[in-house]
């Protein structure tokens, strides 16, 4: 398992794809399989650990130089394992390195695409996309993938369902969490909120780049009452704050791949109310699960709507789809399908 080296795993705060790693690696442990993480300095699993690089990259997130560094020691130490105990598979999630030399190693390699397809990256995959196995994490993400690549398989991310507690019983405030950046709307739910005059609790940290747009757009709305900011949030009082919410707002403006504060809230029964852009059309099942609606009109409007919805829906519809134990199943079957033969029967045993 070949994770990014800016961030330790499991993330001790916002990281997406650190999260999404820790949590399948650890299922695939319990599954039985004989798996070897590489990953930045502070990291812990019940999987080998092998850091390469000597410290975390935090702040210098997509550097060439330290993402080239840590695959390319990951690479070398595949290589020495050949002859001796071999990887049956290379699962990465490194960005674009591992891929443009994939054919460097012997070794099969699964690519998870974690990110949007742009006029860039496009380009990127259609050159190098034929290297590795491809995995797509929505339908939604890959209707923009290059036609070079073909079919794409496409696997949710994971979320351990153990970790989420479903909350019956919901409180008075409805909760926005993420990134502090214009697409990701915490003005918009903030404008949705007061409309209906329902308390609103924002989460998540200020980046670097993000303070002016804070300042301008989210600060002056704050009153510790009918609007809270709480910054960024963890562990038990992330999972909290999404249990006793009454709802997650998700007012974006851009075609997000996946949207893994949505199956959070969704695992603790909370429902979701979400513009219909990117993958929310693929996780919110409308008038099941949340709502769909196309503004902040139509999402002031739902609010009202939201005890229609049952907690034991969403959090059915979660483990359906998105437990890890499901995902980690389909990613077995994707390791199968390009491990060696002798290798591929192992995955078939466990």
């Amino acid at each position: 398992m070949l994770a990014p080296p800016w961030i330790s795993v499991p993330a001790p705060g916002y990281g997406g794809v650190e999260s999404v790693v820790s949590v399948l690696t650890e299922a695939l442990v319990r599954r039985g399989h004989d798996v070897t993480l590489f990953c930045a300095p502070g990291s812990v699993s019940a999987a080998t650990v092998v850091t390469l690089l000597d410290a975390v990259h935090p702040d210098e997130i997509e550097r060439s130089l330290y993402e080239v560094d840590h695959v390319g020691r990951a690479f070398d130490w595949i290589d020495l394992a050949a002859g001796v105990d071999r990887f049956d598979v290379v699962h990465d999630h490194c960005g674009f390195t591992g891929l443009a030399m994939a054919s460097r190693i012997d070794t099969p390699l699964v690519h998870t695409l974690h990110g949007p397809f742009t006029a860039a990256t496009a380009a990127f995959y259609a050159r190098h996309g034929h290297k590795a196995m491809l995995v797509g994490i929505s339908r939604a993400q890959l209707a923009s993938a290059p036609p070079e690549l073909g079919t794409i398989r496409s696997i949710p991310n994971p979320i351990d369902m153990r970790a989420w507690p479903l909350q019956e019983r919901k409180g008075d405030y409805l909760l926005w969490i993420g990134r502090m950046t214009p697409e990701k709307g915490p003005h918009r739910a903030i404008a949705a909120a007061r409309a209906v005059d329902v308390p609103l609790v924002l989460a998540g940290v200020v980046q670097p780049g993000q303070q002016a747009f804070f300042d301008r757009e989210v600060a002056p709305h704050v009153d510790g009452e009918r609007v809270r900011f709480v910054g960024e949030v963890s562990g038990a009082a992330k999972r909290s704050l999404f249990a006793f919410a009454r709802g997650l707002l998700m007012p974006i403006r851009w075609d997000e791949p996946f949207g893994m504060v949505m199956v959070e809230a969704l695992a603790c029964g909370t429902p979701v109310i979400a513009f219909s852009e990117g993958a929310a059309t693929e996780l919110i099942v409308d008038g099941t699960t949340g709502f769909l609606v196309d503004d902040e009109r139509g999402m002031a409007d739902a609010i009202g709507q939201l005890p229609r919805i049952a907690a034991q829906d969403c959090r059915a519809w979660v483990s359906r789809h998105c437990d890890v134990e499901v995902v980690a199943s389909a990613y077995e079957r994707a390791y199968r399908s390009v491990a060696l033969p002798t290798a591929a029967r192992a995955f078939a045993s466990v």
